[in-house]
């Protein structure tokens, strides 16, 4: 599934192509993927719209074409392509399932193998995101602020750092890698963490987020950005997906262990958990 970074570099690659764009015609090839109008009526609402300028909160991209908003939740396989002419290989791919065409003749493609991602459209972004907990790359999130936030709850660190309504964004591959760079242990309790692992913590979500950003993404299997490239982040990945290799850090054998429902990777060495043999 999409995470933060995947999201944003959609959102960045959309704001060079989309505001100001005007929807000519709507398309929707499936009618599951809008999950607030039957087709007929989006395309009708949407028809003579002009893209604002696209916005992103957690997982969710915001696209505003006033007065509405497309809210978009890629879910595991979605990608978006924001194509600056009709392309083909999209058009009649048998797993796109929406096509917005612009006046000037560009496309943006939705492609959907699995079916999950869905495309709100709405009054008010709030209506479908506003139960999301902070974002943790704002200036707001304060170290302070982070700090109170994982003192309030006394759960696993792994599914509570992976709870939206707790933080926004964070996905398994992000949060696998941001505990082993504090070096703090999935299934250890969020209470149970000190003063200075929840500093550690705190810094490693934001570089290991920002990295992700910076590297295009992490492409492991569906993810392309908005011009349909491939990240490249998931060339440099620590412990997700490496079960079995050497630790980067200190070369001990990467263990994939199930936390909550969820694929967990991490390393007994640098990220030690009393009582528990690996």
């Amino acid at each position: 599934m999409p995470e933060l970074p995947e999201v944003e570099c959609v959102r960045r690659g959309l704001l060079r192509s989309l505001p100001g764009q005007e929807i000519a015609t709507a398309r929707v090839l499936w009618p599951g993927s809008v999950a607030t109008h039957t087709p007929e009526a989006f395309a009708e609402l949407v028809r003579g719209a002009r893209w604002g300028v696209p916005d992103r909160r957690g997982k969710y991209l915001i696209l505003p074409v006033p007065p509405r908003c497309l809210v978009v939740h890629l879910r595991m396989t979605g990608r978006r392509f924001a194509a600056p002419h009709r392309d083909d290989e999209w058009e009649y791919h048998p797993h796109t399932r929406l096509i917005l065409e612009h006046t000037d003749g560009s496309r943006l493609y939705l492609r959907d193998i699995r079916k999950f991602a869905r495309v709100y459209l709405v009054e008010d972004p709030l209506s479908v995101v506003g139960a999301l907990g902070p974002e943790p790359l704002a200036e707001d999130l304060t170290a302070e602020v982070f700090d109170a936030l994982l003192s309030r709850h006394r759960r696993q660190i792994k599914p509570l750092l992976l709870d939206q309504h707790v933080i926004a964004g964070l996905g398994n591959i992000y949060a696998d890698e941001s505990l082993w760079v504090a070096g703090i242990h999935p299934l250890r309790s969020s209470d149970s963490l000190s003063a200075l692992e929840r500093v550690r913590l705190y810094k490693a979500i934001r570089n290991v987020l920002s990295q992700a950003i910076v590297d295009g993404g992490s492409t492991i299997r569906d993810y392309h950005g908005a011009d349909d490239r491939r990240g490249s982040h998931q060339q440099v990945l620590a412990v997700y997906g490496r079960r079995g290799r050497p630790c980067p850090r200190c070369g001990s054998e990467i263990i994939r262990s199930v936390v909550a429902q969820r694929g967990t990777h991490w390393c007994p060495t640098c990220q030690p958990l009393p009582g528990l043999q690996p």
